[in-house]
């Protein structure tokens, strides 16, 4: 994908420890953390919201999809 999003300050601080924490880019790090989100998230709501449903099948915060994430142990 092509965008790149501004962080603030703070985020980009918050990021780059995160970064240094699991000895990684921050690219990777942010990988890390989207990947991380269906697991702490209330996917139901998340799925309520949506405004794309064109892409359940391969969304991260589709039930069938987190089974596979929490069957995995999460993100490594």
């Amino acid at each position: 994908m092509a965008y790149t999003p501004e962080l603030s300050h703070k985020s980009s601080c918050t990021l780059r420890r995160i970064a240094w924490a699991l000895n990684i880019p921050m690219t990777q790090a942010i990988e890390r953390v989207f990947d991380h989100m269906p697991v702490i998230l209330d996917t139901e709501k998340v799925c309520k919201g949506c405004r794309d449903k064109t892409r359940c099948d391969e969304c991260a915060f589709n039930n069938k999809n987190l089974m596979n994430v929490k069957n995995k142990g999460g993100t490594q």
